[in-house]
């Protein structure tokens, strides 16, 4: 089997830049890898993931976002991340199920255990190598994201900043749960540096998995 990485944060975080540049060094050292994320990954997800995004869905409640957010990763790990992982490539996923736990279950007040249960299901009990939670204050995250999408939120970005707050505080949470799963990472530093930590972490699983 390949090695599973996933990339986790509050919005605005910088967890998409990081994937983009962590592929770029599993390309210059001749490692097979595939990049992907969530909601979305397959044509499935994708058309689920316009569903959950689209501001003019308000009226969709927390359960049916959750069960959306599941489904979509059933898709997702049956036509994607298993394959792949088969094959023993590497694969980056921006957004796997910690994002869930943070988003919908304490995010939106959906119990943890429920949203756990329904993942674990969805997956058939696939977790990451290791997740990478680049952290960064609420305030700041949001911030980034307005300067750079103006007013183009999606609709979980347009929620409160009390929203957000719960979201990162979850996130932390479970990475004191599992610290031997979680690389925690402070995302006010440099991009450069950010992705130095990375990938010095990274490459302690590709020399183990030789």
């Amino acid at each position: 089997m390949g090695l599973f990485f996933t990339l986790e944060g509050p919005d605005g975080s910088g967890k998409s830049t990081q994937i983009k540049r962590l592929a770029q060094r599993l390309e210059e050292n001749g490692i097979r890898y595939r990049t992907t994320r969530e909601p979305g990954g397959t044509k499935i997800s994708d058309g689920i993931r316009a569903l959950l995004l689209d501001p003019e869905n308000g009226e969709m409640t927390a359960k049916t976002e959750a069960l959306l957010y599941a489904a979509s990763r059933a898709q997702h790990v049956a036509e994607v991340i298993r394959p792949a992982l088969s094959e023993e490539i590497v694969v980056l996923c921006d957004r796997y199920i910690d994002a869930s736990l943070a988003y919908q279950a304490t995010g939106l007040g959906l119990s943890l255990d429920y949203v756990r249960e329904l993942n674990e299901r969805a997956t058939e009990g696939l977790w990451p190598t290791r997740t990478y939670l680049i952290d960064v204050p609420a305030e700041v995250g949001i911030e980034r994201v307005s300067k750079s999408r103006g007013t183009g939120l999606d609709r979980i970005e347009q929620r409160d900043l009390l929203y957000h707050g719960r979201v990162r505080d979850q996130f932390l949470q479970l990475a004191a749960v599992e610290p031997h799963r979680f690389c925690v990472l402070d995302g006010t530093r440099s991009v450069e540096e950010v992705t130095d930590l990375i990938w010095e972490d990274v490459r302690q699983f590709l020399h183990a998995d030789k």
